[in-house]
C-alpha cells in the first residue's frame, strides 16, 4: 500500500497543502481538481522533488521521506515522453535498465520490454521517427525496466489523438495490474478517470476528498 498520511507543504506566502491518501497495489489512482490545487505538488512530494513539512509518505511500510529522488521506487511519466529524438527506441529504454546490466542481457531486456508494449521490432528506429503513441510506449517500457513499485502519472494522455489515448490509456491499466505498481494518475479528462481508476480523489482547497 502506498500511504500518503498529512503530509504537508507551501509555497512561501502560500496557503499550507495537507495531503492524505492511500493507494492499492496493482490499481490505479486518480486525482482531479482545478489547475493551481497542488496536483502536480503531491506528485513532486511523492516523486521526492519538493520535501514536506511534516507528515507520513511509505510504501509497503518503507518511509519514502529519507529517501533521495533517485533512491526511491518511483517512475515519473509526464504529458512529454522525455525521450531523446538523437536515440533509437532501444537506446531510450536503455536508460531504465539497472546500473551494471550487462550488454547482452540488457538488449534481452530492452527488447522484451519493447514487446511488452506494443514495439517488438522498433529497436532500430530513431526516437524522431516515432509516432507520439509510439513514443509513449517507448517511455513505459523504459518505465517497465526501472522495475519501481510506484507510476506516477501527470497528465501522460493530454498530448495523445483520441484513438491512441484510449490505447496507451488501457495498456497502462493493463501494466499496472500485471507488475503491481501502485499508479497514481493526475488527468483532467473524466473518461480516462473512469477508465482507469479505482478510486479517484479531488484535490480543493489543499485538501483531498474521495471523489
Amino acid at each position: 500500500m502506498l500511504v500518503v498520511d498529512n503530509l504537508t507543504f507551501a509555497y512561501p506566502g502560500q496557503p499550507q497543502y495537507c495531503f492524505s491518501l492511500q493507494a492499492s497495489p496493482g490499481k490505479v489512482t486518480a486525482i482531479s481538481g482545478i489547475s493551481g490545487s497542488g496536483k502536480s505538488t503531491l506528485l513532486d512530494l511523492v516523486a521526492g522533488f519538493q520535501r514536506p513539512q511534516s507528515g507520513v509518505l511509505s510504501v509497503d511500510e518503507t518511509d519514502l521521506l529519507p529517501l533521495r529522488p533517485e533512491a526511491r521506487p518511483v517512475s515519473l511519466l509526464l504529458q512529454s515522453d522525455n525521450l531523446f529524438d538523437h536515440l533509437s527506441a532501444a537506446e531510450n529504454t536503455a536508460l531504465g535498465l539497472p546500473k551494471g546490466t550487462g550488454k547482452i542481457a540488457g538488449k534481452q531486456l530492452v527488447s522484451a520490454a519493447l514487446a511488452e508494449v506494443g514495439l517488438a521490432g522498433f529497436e532500430d528506429k530513431p526516437a524522431a521517427t516515432l509516432s507520439g503513441g509510439q513514443k509513449q510506449r517507448v517511455a513505459l517500457a523504459r518505465t517497465l525496466l526501472r522495475n519501481r513499485a510506484v507510476l506516477l502519472l501527470d497528465e501522460p494522455f493530454s498530448a495523445l489523438d483520441d484513438e491512441t489515448r484510449r490505447t496507451i490509456r488501457d495498456l497502462v491499466g493493463e501494466l499496472t495490474r500485471q507488475h503491481g505498481w501502485h499508479t497514481l494518475l493526475v488527468s483532467h479528462h473524466g473518461d480516462d478517470i473512469v477508465a482507469l481508476a479505482h478510486k479517484h480523489y479531488l484535490l480543493n482547497e489543499g485538501r483531498l476528498e474521495r471523489a
